[in-house]
């Protein structure tokens, strides 16, 4: 097997959310930091109710409330969002509070038992209080660099979980990206619900011994701990929670890391690789608002198991790119026309000249990815979107434009994969 040196160059960001656990405040700065949820929530429900869709309308009405600038002009920059881009038609009760970087203060110090402490922005001269921040170990070099200019702070959030609050900031800092090879292999991955993850390598625009990682184990433990969780809370089993919530988050941690690491070797094996995910940054947003859709994109961690392949495929020098996400299910691999999936594993073609009658609906998915990294940029997009912006800020194309049909069914079929 033969592989190409790549030079390594930072040419490309990369962004991580750091998560905190405050330490147990005292009694008057719960209150605080209750009374600063609540107010925030009204007024992101009152401003989303209002119908405003601008800076300058949400201002009009969280202008009167009792919150710093920094939340309000958090919430000056989301609520527009919501309805433009994120077509939200509900929001969730257990929204968290947002902040503007220009309220993002740290201090640090070794000598003390939590060397990080977090500034809360309070409305009101003077009103800011510390407290002290439980952080994640494997995180610690980030929060360190918080302190350097190689780290640039984004949002933050503030929110309470269970009987914690829960803080979570946004980072933005230099990688070093692997240069593009001039002749690459794109290696597709679908991270969905019938498979957890589908990978598909695109040789010379045909489909080439595609994987599938099956996602059955992490559906039943989200399913598992969704109902164990709450029926101890029903019993007031406060002892109980904290254990049973780490063992299904260390188990889908390990389904995280097994099936990232799978990918990566799966990308290894062929020529010039590059992995190409879907740029899902909207389903993070997806996750602050609507019950249904927050229990079902919160079972399947897109973008923490996307995050894994991504940092995975770095430290072996596999380029990364991402691409627009739209119609990737629902489009032809093999013919570009728009197809149906109204069963979840199936993929259905419904152009008469095309030869795919049926095929297995997540590789059909992970295919398209694939097909659409174009390192020319001809490509066009079978169907204008909002925003065809990849993450380093080029346009993409996403190579579903009609080709002819294929001469024979080379491709893998629906009853090789059932």
């Amino acid at each position: 097997m033969l592989y190409h040196i790549v030079s390594v160059v930072v040419t490309a960001t990369a962004t991580k959310t750091l998560q905190a656990t405050l330490a147990p405040p005292t009694a008057h700065k719960e209150h605080r930091l209750q009374r600063t949820v609540a107010t925030y929530r009204r007024a992101l429900k009152d401003s989303f109710e209002s119908g405003a869709d601008t800076q300058t309308a949400v201002n009009d009405v969280v202008i009167g409330y009792d919150l710093t600038s920094y939340a309000k002009d958090a919430l000056k920059n989301y609520v527009p969002q919501l309805r433009r881009t994120y077509n939200a038609s509900e929001l969730d009760d257990d929204h968290p509070v947002r902040f503007t970087n220009r309220g993002w203060k740290l201090d640090h110090s070794e000598e003390r038992t939590h060397e990080f402490c977090w500034r809360v922005p309070q409305a009101g001269r003077g009103n800011a209080f510390w407290i002290p921040l439980c952080i994640n170990p494997a995180q610690r070099e980030l929060w360190a660099e918080l302190f350097t200019d190689d780290v640039t702070v984004g949002e933050f959030r503030l929110q309470e979980h269970r009987k914690n609050w829960v803080l979570h900031v946004t980072v933005e800092y230099a990688v070093a990206e692997p240069d593009e090879p001039d002749d690459p292999t794109p290696i597709g991955f679908d991270i969905g619900e019938s498979k957890l993850l589908a990978g598909c390598a695109c040789q010379d625009d045909t489909p080439t011994q595609p994987m599938l990682y099956d996602g059955g184990r992490a559906r039943h433990l989200r399913k598992e701990m969704f109902t164990t969780l709450r029926r101890l809370q029903e019993r007031d089993a406060d002892w109980r929670i904290d254990e049973r919530f780490d063992h299904y988050q260390n188990a889908l941690t390990d389904i995280v890391e097994k099936a990232s690491r799978q990918a990566v070797e799966y990308a290894r094996q062929f020529e010039n690789p590059v992995i190409v995910l879907e740029d899902l940054s909207y389903i993070r947003e997806h996750l602050d608002y609507g019950t249904w859709m927050n229990r079902r994109l919160h079972a399947w961690a897109f973008a923490r198991l996307a995050g894994r392949i991504e940092d995975k495929a770095r430290d072996t020098g596999i380029p990364v790119r991402f691409v627009n996400p739209a119609y990737t299910s629902q489009t032809c691999h093999a013919c570009g026309h728009l197809g149906s999936r109204n069963v979840q594993a199936v993929f259905r073609c419904t152009n008469d000249e095309c030869w795919v009658t049926e095929y297995q609906g997540d590789i059909n998915a992970a295919a398209n990815i694939a097909g659409r990294l174009d390192p020319w940029g001809e490509s066009l997009s079978l169907k204008p979107t909002d925003d065809d912006t990849l993450q380093d800020g080029s346009t993409f194309g996403s190579a579903t434009a009609h080709r002819a049909p294929s001469a024979k069914p080379a491709q893998t079929t629906l009853a090789e994969w059932g």
